[in-house]
């Protein structure tokens, strides 16, 4: 019997799930690839923090592996939250694809004006770092908001760079280097996500790339440790223990950003712990304009 693969039903999301079926072939196990609708799909036009954060796009496949719909379901890893209900265990995390940023435009850079993004990250570095710019508020998946940049509502927008490289898009724009435009925790990585089965792990283990685990708990442990989740400004990168990360003011006139080399997870949580009173203030003042509780 075929092992059950959920998925979000956008082209990305199932450019992600067909990867992994197409490595468990490899191994010799058949899937069937499922899609399951979420909230973070059918409600458009308001930011994210407005509906939950990253995690709606999880909750719904979740829900659907707990209650025997699929066995497993595959993700982007940085939309995973870091509390995560019993039963489940994260199976796999691919090799990483590229971290870093794409800034999609025709124009020429310095005739940029209006920037769509949804990230308050993506917003605070673009106004840090791209003199007269404003960022306007964007949602959609990649298809939509290429066809909205495309309309003139935008003068350029900004993707993963790892999405529009695994749906095969070639796009004008410019790559934003992952040292100053610090991504997102987890940007770039794919995760499988299984019902805590030893049967199903057990299929999926030959996918899991130990770097890139470890480099993901990394970033994750310092991410638990700061408490600014999705709606703070900030960015944390590993590259085999190298970790750079950042806290942003929202509009992008104050930042911490520091460096360091880890070795382990008890490194990592106390970097995230002197990161975290370094950008205390600005964390709180992300919270606080936001609307949102600061339970951190």
């Amino acid at each position: 019997m075929p092992v059950r693969i959920g998925t979000r039903g956008s082209r990305l999301a199932r450019a992600q799930a067909e990867r992994v079926a197409a490595l468990l072939r490899e191994q010799g196990s058949d899937s069937e690839i499922v899609t399951i609708t979420t909230k973070g799909d059918t409600v458009d036009g308001v930011p994210l923090h407005e509906i939950g954060g990253q995690g709606v796009f999880v909750r719904a496949l979740d829900d659907a592996i707990l209650d025997g719909t699929i066995d497993a379901a595959v993700h982007s890893m940085k939309d995973i939250p870091a509390k995560r209900p019993a039963g489940l265990c994260t199976c796999a995390i691919l090799k990483r694809d590229s971290p870093a940023d794409f800034l999609v435009h025709s124009l020429p850079l310095d005739a940029i004006r209006v920037i769509g993004t949804t990230s308050t990250r993506r917003k605070a570095q673009l106004l840090r770092n791209m003199e007269g710019v404003s960022v306007k508020q964007l949602r959609g998946n990649v298809d939509t908001r290429l066809r909205k940049l495309a309309e003139g509502q935008y003068d350029a927008i900004v993707l993963a760079e790892a999405g529009l490289q695994r749906m095969e898009l070639s796009v004008p724009g410019t790559r934003l280097s992952p040292l100053t435009f610090v991504p997102s925790p987890n940007q770039g990585t794919i995760a499988v996500v299984c019902r805590d089965d030893p049967s199903i792990r057990t299929m999926f283990a030959p996918l899991d790339h130990k770097q890139t685990r470890f480099d993901v708990e990394i970033e994750r442990t310092v991410m638990e440790e700061v408490g600014g989740g999705c709606f703070t400004p900030q960015g944390i990168y590993s590259n085999q223990g190298h970790v750079v990360a950042e806290i942003l003011s929202l509009d992008g006139t104050r930042q911490v950003w520091t460096e360091e080399e880890l070795c382990s997870i008890e490194d990592a949580r106390a970097f995230g712990r002197n990161l975290r009173r370094a950008g205390e203030e600005l964390i709180r003042e992300a919270y606080e304009r936001l609307g949102i509780c600061d339970e951190g």
